[in-house]
């Protein structure tokens, strides 16, 4: 009996492991696409619209091509020229949507590209940001990455009141705000919080721009053989030691670990997580949205070393519309953790989700009622 629960076992994690070839045939391009290289980004290398495994294969008499070893389930992709200023369009110059297969088997997929974004005239966006969305510094220095960053804050209604109030880090700041900086949609985090307003008293929302080519090595604690050295211990250190004691003497905060929360999606998931594990007894909660564990195979060794310091809220969420690995990978670190310490914990996979920021903005005031929810006071025992 032991010998066939052993065989199950390993036949289950054959078959979780499988990769299947899935060649991708660009079978038209835009008339003015230039000479340059045609890249694939999407979930299987973190979006990064650059990498030169991921770059399409152009011949002079046949469709340009690349072959990618795919997990079982689904994928979600676009095509770019190197970089997001050039990513495919529509054939009028509009967004398109993620593409999105399901891997089954060997395959071959036939598509077109209509556009290029840096082949149209800018589309002036609308300003979405509201009255309390404010920029704290252009050029923000880090000194422990020796460079600068843009630094937002949204300021909740009735600050002018002279109250003080909880803060919330959020990553990728281009994208919560402010839909003409945004890569696919903002957040509406200033949205969501005038509505949430009511039931959490108000956060301080401070959202730092990632590093446009550097994102995946300052999201990422550990060195990627695929996207070079990691920088996530600088950057966290950063937050902390930098960032955070700015924040607090130039607003009216909560300073303490109760109070202070991070928040991320895809590496700025995977960055959230390893914040509140290295720096337990500064955050006292952290939204860890889709989060990137693939390209870090040492948070395990963390979650070892670290978890039972961990005391905050953590609240887990995965759309099941991801990669294959996403609910699995995301599941295995909570239910490691879970075994080392009593924090408390919320996981939430959503059978509709996607790897977009329409999909985290919906979540997104769920997370913010749960982590900010104070457990309740125990009334004094009568004598």
């Amino acid at each position: 009996m032991r010998k066939i629960i052993c065989l199950l076992g390993l036949l289950t994690a054959v078959r979780a492991s499988a990769q299947y070839k899935v060649v991708l045939e660009v079978e038209g391009l835009p008339a003015n696409t230039p000479a340059d290289s045609v890249y694939v980004a999407g979930s299987m290398n973190s979006w990064n619209p650059g990498v030169d495994k991921y770059r399409v294969s152009r011949t002079p008499d046949g469709p340009a091509r690349v072959t990618l070893m795919l997990p079982e389930g689904p994928a979600s992709f676009k095509f770019t020229r190197g970089s997001w200023a050039s990513v495919e369009t529509g054939s009028s110059g509009a967004d398109v949507d993620n593409r999105t297969i399901v891997v089954r088997r060997d395959t071959t997929v036939r598509v077109s590209i209509a556009g290029w974004k840096d082949r149209f005239a800018p589309v002036a966006k609308k300003s979405t940001a509201g009255s309390r969305v404010h920029i704290v510094s252009d050029r923000f220095y880090m000194p422990q990455l020796n460079r600068y960053r843009r630094v937002w804050i949204c300021l909740p209604k009735g600050y002018e009141s002279g109250r003080h109030y909880p803060v919330l880090y959020m990553h990728d700041g281009q994208n919560l705000f402010e839909d003409t900086t945004a890569f696919s949609g903002e957040w509406g985090i200033d949205e969501a919080m005038d509505t949430l307003q009511a039931k959490t008293g108000g956060l301080i929302i401070v959202g730092i721009d990632h590093g446009g080519p550097k994102r995946i090595n300052e999201y990422s604690p550990y060195d990627m053989e695929r996207f070079g050295k990691g920088e996530g211990a600088a950057y966290t250190d950063f937050l902390v030691r930098t960032l955070k004691p700015f924040i607090d003497s130039a607003y009216r905060t909560r300073k303490g670990r109760a109070d202070t929360y991070v928040a991320g999606s895809s590496m700025g998931g995977l960055i959230s997580m390893y914040a509140i594990l290295r720096y337990p007894n500064v955050f006292g909660g952290a939204g860890i949205f889709s989060p990137a564990f693939w390209v870090a195979p040492g948070l395990k060794r963390d979650v070892l070393r670290w978890g039972a310091d961990v005391r905050g809220r953590l609240y887990f969420y995965a759309g099941a519309q991801e990669s294959s690995e996403m609910v699995p990978d995301m599941m295995g670190i909570y239910q490691l953790l879970r075994r080392l310490s009593a924090a408390p914990m919320q996981t939430v996979v959503r059978p509709d989700g996607k790897h977009n920021e329409p999909t985290w903005r919906q979540e997104f005031p769920a997370f913010v009622e749960w982590v900010t929810k104070k457990p309740p006071v125990k009334p004094m025992p009568k004598f």
